[in-house]
């Protein structure tokens, strides 16, 4: 049983920037990856970013180039920088681990209870 918690959420202007946190009890967390979803009102749950411990990062186009997933080698807290924010970027933002090797975007194992994100226009 694992539990993770996101934190860093809150209210930004367009152009604005968050750091969203994922955290879990313990200082190093043996997983295969972590990765970043939102799901905004009324929409699917949409993949955003995710690492894996061996060097993997993959990102939705959607946040290329405006968002960056980091975080220390197996430790927590696992970091979501959020830059150029945009109104379309407003959504509820979940962490999730995933234990074992394969696709980045789906099969997480663990999920967190979210974070909301709204940015203003």
């Amino acid at each position: 049983q694992v539990q993770l918690v996101e934190s860093g959420g809150g209210l930004a202007q367009a152009g604005g920037s968050l750091r969203l946190s994922c955290a879990a009890s313990g200082r190093t967390f043996s997983t295969y990856a972590m990765g970043w979803f939102r799901q905004a009102p009324g929409k699917e749950r949409e993949f955003v970013a995710a690492l894996s411990w061996s060097g993997g990062l993959l990102y939705a186009d959607s946040v290329k180039g405006r968002f960056t997933i980091f975080g220390d080698n197996r430790k927590m807290p696992v970091y979501l920088q959020m830059n150029s924010l945009k109104p379309e970027d407003t959504a509820v933002y979940y962490c999730a681990a995933k234990n074992t090797a394969g696709s980045l975007y789906g099969h997480y194992d663990y999920w967190g209870q979210g974070t909301q994100v709204t940015v203003s226009s």
